[in-house]
């Protein structure tokens, strides 16, 4: 009974500026005790999380600099597990944004053994996935290292896709961080597969002065024939026709004819889910969602589907932002 006395008389609780007993607690950043996380898992937070904001006890760039550092400490520790990591959690869609991935594969290919090195070339196309991608790799890289051969090699295989889907590349991600296709042309050299990448380098560095009234007559090309000619427009008509007939992106509409409902109506059905998402605003300002419209019937549909969400790689994020009032004002100007 003593005994019992005595241990109930005992402090069950630590106080938060003091280790637990017996515990592996270390200090953290507002004080306190915690227990510590390997590089690993740090690595997938940052991935996952990222450090953009900070949290409510650390400031973003102290985060920044603390999630860099155990980054490089697992490329130092094992290089090619961290290329593997950062491909896995990129292709799954685990985190809301993909810049994490890019950041993290860029110290790879700059910073690794040459193993590394290669493992990180290698995944080039499947981190950075679309144009944008890769622009903000280059911007990346570009202030960690040098244009190296690795890297031109890396770039250049890059644009070796299929000129379907080169042209569709060209057309929708036309720059992003300073950077344009034709600066990583310049930069790499690709040599062209076929006369259609020529063709499609050529346009991407030098314009393209062809634009006559028929399409393009090499299928390939069409594409950014149509691109070129909705420049030229006349009125929303012309530009729904080029859409239908040719599946333009709202990248390569006009500004001044985004603000029709009809070009949005021709533009969604083949809208991927993730653009569509971050257009709502933007489609229900013109008019075109709309309480019972096929529209939002449309829309509807495509939110339902878990196969194409997953496919989409859709983070549940990305539709919450949708919904937020400040988004929304911001896309809905931005459009």
């Amino acid at each position: 009974m003593k005994n019992l006395i005595n241990y109930l008389k005992t402090p069950t609780h630590t106080p938060q500026n003091e280790p637990i007993p017996g515990s592996k607690q270390v200090p953290n950043s507002v004080g306190g005790f915690s227990w510590a996380v390997d590089d690993w898992t740090r690595l997938d937070r940052f991935l996952v999380l990222g450090s953009e904001g900070g949290t409510y006890y650390i400031t973003e760039p102290a985060l920044t600099r603390e999630n860099a550092e155990a980054v490089i400490r697992c490329i130092a520790d094992d290089g090619e597990r961290t290329v593997r990591r950062i491909v896995e959690i990129s292709e799954a869609g685990r985190a809301p944004r993909n810049d994490l991935a890019i950041f993290a594969l860029a110290l790879c290919a700059s910073l690794g053994d040459p193993a590394t090195k290669r493992a990180a070339f290698d995944a080039l196309p499947r981190v950075c996935r679309i144009g944008t991608h890769v622009f903000h790799f280059a911007q990346y890289v570009d202030s960690l290292r040098g244009w190296g051969r690795g890297l031109r090699e890396a770039v250049a295989a890059w644009y070796a896709m299929p000129t379907n889907k080169l042209s569709l590349q060209a057309v929708k991600y036309q720059q992003r961080d300073g950077w344009a296709h034709r600066d990583l042309l310049r930069l790499a050299h690709p040599r062209p597969a076929t006369e259609q990448h020529q063709v499609i380098f050529n346009w991407m560095v030098n314009g393209w002065d062809w634009v006559g009234d028929e399409p393009h007559p090499d299928p390939a090309l069409r594409l950014i024939w149509a691109f070129e000619r909705a420049k030229r427009a006349k009125g929303p008509a012309e530009v729904i026709q080029l859409i239908e007939r040719y599946n333009l992106p709202r990248e390569a509409i006009p500004t001044e004819w985004l603000n029709s409902a009809e070009v949005w109506e021709a533009l969604l059905p083949g809208m991927p889910i993730e653009a569509m998402v971050r257009n709502l605003a933007k489609m229900t300002t013109v008019g075109l969602i709309a309480p019972m419209s096929d529209a939002t019937r449309h829309v509807r549909k495509r939110l339902g589907d878990a196969e194409r969400l997953r496919a989409a790689r859709l983070h549940p994020l990305k539709v919450l932002a949708a919904l937020t009032p400040t988004h929304r004002a911001t896309a809905s100007g931005a459009s």
